[in-house]
């Protein structure tokens, strides 16, 4: 699919050479949908507009040329295009009017929405005392975990010290048993 920026950069021999060979394409596909051959039924719709495309770049430049009119004074769209082209093959860039109001409106909305963001951190601000409620309520239910921890960690300690006593006694025992 050929864009009309392309099409307008052709030359008019080359447009024309461009324009048979879109036409003997679109000739092409339609003999196979008459055969029922034509697996991409899309590439029909893309190679008519092809077609329209390059009559109507064709018919504008025969218009221009019976006016009279220089490459300078071609209607603005195409004159816009031409503008596009050579601009990015020289790597720089232009906007409209319209780009540079809708990237105005862009910081507008972002702004709004930064105000927004401030106003609700201020709004969570004034409810901090709310907040500062739960975060200790947290610590004292954290530092109730961490007691209890100790507590388990000292039962332990002291069964492991019951259990090791009993197994000395034993081992005490036994000697004695030994000796006698």
């Amino acid at each position: 699919m050929v864009t009309s920026l392309e099409i307008s950069e052709y030359d008019i021999e080359e447009l024309e050479t461009q324009l048979s060979e879109t036409r003997r394409e679109l000739f092409n596909l339609r003999f196979q949908l008459a055969t029922g051959r034509l697996d991409n039924f899309t590439r029909l719709n893309h190679v008519r507009k092809d077609v329209a495309r390059m009559m109507t770049e064709l018919r504008a430049r025969e218009i221009a040329e019976a006016e009279g009119l220089a490459e300078e004074e071609i209607p603005a769209h195409q004159a816009a295009a031409r503008l596009r082209s050579e601009d990015a093959a020289l790597g720089r860039t232009r906007t409209t009017a319209s780009e540079r109001r809708a990237a105005a409106r862009a910081e507008a909305d972002e702004a709004e929405e930064l105000d927004d963001g401030v106003e609700a951190i201020d709004a969570e601000a004034d409810d901090v005392g709310g907040d500062e409620e739960l975060e200790l309520e947290e610590e004292r239910l954290d530092s109730d975990d961490d007691q209890a921890l100790a507590r388990a960690e000292e039962s332990e300690a002291s069964v492991d010290d019951e259990v090791s006593d009993d197994a000395g006694a034993k081992g005490a025992a036994s000697d004695k048993k030994k000796e006698a």
